[in-house]
Order: C-alpha cells, then sequence, then structure tokens
C-alpha cells in the first residue's frame, strides 16, 4: 500500500502558475508509475497527467499539453506537477494516484487532494 500526500494548491490568477507536490511513502517509489487526477465542482475526475517510473515517458490529457509538466524526484519520493498559464476551467481538487499494479490507478492509492482555484 503506497500513502501519498499532496501539497502547493491555492489560489492563483488567470495566466498564473502553480507547483504541486505528492509525497509518497510505502512501496518503493521508483517502482511504479504516477498520475495526477482533478476533480472539478459537479464534473467527473478526470485524467491529467502520468509518469512512468523512470520518469522517461510522460502522458498528458489535450486540455493541458503544453502548459502543465509532470516531473519526478525518486529519491525524494515526490511527483510535481507544474501547472503554467492557468485557466479558470483549471479549477479542481487535484489528485495524485499510484495505480494497483494490474487494475490500474482506479484500484490504486490516492491522495487526500488540494485545491486549485484559478480567478478570472
Amino acid at each position: 500500500q503506497v500513502q501519498l500526500v499532496e501539497s502547493g494548491g491555492g489560489l492563483v490568477q488567470a495566466g498564473g502558475s502553480l507547483r504541486l507536490s505528492c509525497a509518497a511513502s510505502g512501496r518503493t517509489f521508483s517502482s511504479y508509475a504516477m498520475g495526477w487526477f482533478r476533480q472539478a465542482p459537479g464534473k467527473e475526475r478526470e485524467f491529467v497527467a502520468a509518469i512512468s517510473w523512470s520518469g522517461g515517458s510522460t502522458y498528458y490529457a489535450d486540455s493541458v499539453k503544453g502548459r502543465f509538466t509532470i516531473s519526478r524526484d525518486n529519491a525524494k519520493n515526490t511527483v510535481y506537477l507544474q501547472m503554467n498559464s492557468l485557466k479558470p476551467e483549471d479549477t479542481a481538487v487535484y489528485y495524485c494516484a499510484a495505480p494497483h499494479y494490474e487494475l490500474g490507478y482506479e484500484a490504486g492509492s490516492w491522495g487526500q487532494g488540494t485545491q486549485v482555484t484559478v480567478s478570472s
């Protein structure tokens, strides 16, 4: 089992930047991929970005491609989400997640979430 704690959320104006962090403990961090998801009020949770165990491969939702960057530091057991050129539609609770080795993210470990609010 993996324990995840997000931080770095807050209130920012449109066009601004935030960096989210997710600290992991439990399983060997460098052995699994990590992902970021978000859920806006009244909407379903959606995929934002993911990164392979080594950091060599990254994946992004079309809505954030070119603005967000996912990275990881395996020595610090931490994954990051750098968010630039933020838009009001990026407002959501952001969650980091570690996938179950067979069943994927839905059956994996999730953090408690951090609120990101982008004002227009």
